[in-house]
């Protein structure tokens, strides 16, 4: 991954398992909940090529403790668009920012990939567009917005980063464009 001196970054990879590379909102460990950063949304435009092994996510990506969260904002992978999440409960369907987004629920576990403390085992939340897109602007706090309407309650937030993740492939990911930011 390289970042540069404006909110942009690059990515390339190589046959790796599981790849993230992020940017954004770090919020550390205050345990403010989303409700009390104002709104907070991203701008991106990028440009991919290659593959990406068997998964792939291009969005927004963060955590959120008390309870523990790993969430998902997806708006393009490599591979169909739609997709469903893997294992999970589909909890609704909403618009944001012009498009439908499908909400789901899932439980995984791990022993090095929670940001929280001594837990195993967490939920993730995923809104997933329908449509894909390589640019614009994602209302952030809609989607939180929206988990809560749909009973999928976040904790103190951690962090709010555009990602790319992908599990395996050869391939590369430019964003001259990739700027989280909040107001109060």
């Amino acid at each position: 991954m390289t970042t540069y001196t404006t909110s942009a970054f690059s990515a390339r990879w190589n046959n790796n398992s599981d790849f993230l590379a992020r940017i954004g909102l770090e919020f550390g460990s205050s345990g403010k909940t989303f409700d009390q950063y104002g709104t907070i949304k991203a701008d991106f435009a990028y440009k991919k090529t290659g593959s990406a092994g068997g998964y792939s996510y291009i969005g927004i990506y963060g955590w959120s403790t008390n309870p523990c969260v790993e969430w998902y904002i997806v708006d393009d992978r490599w591979g169909t668009m739609p997709f469903n999440a893997y294992n999970a409960t589909l909890k609704g369907t909403v618009p944001i920012d012009g498009a439908d987004y499908k909400l789901f629920q899932n439980k995984t576990n791990g022993t090095g990939g929670s940001r929280c403390s001594g837990v195993t085992q967490w939920d993730q939340f995923w809104s997933i567009r329908q449509t894909a897109r390589q640019c614009g602007t994602i209302t952030i706090s809609d989607h939180f917005k929206a988990w809560d309407a749909a009973g999928l309650k976040l904790g103190g937030l951690l962090e709010a980063k555009i990602l790319v993740e992908t599990g395996g492939g050869t391939g590369s990911i430019d964003f001259p464009v990739a700027s989280v930011t909040k107001s109060q």
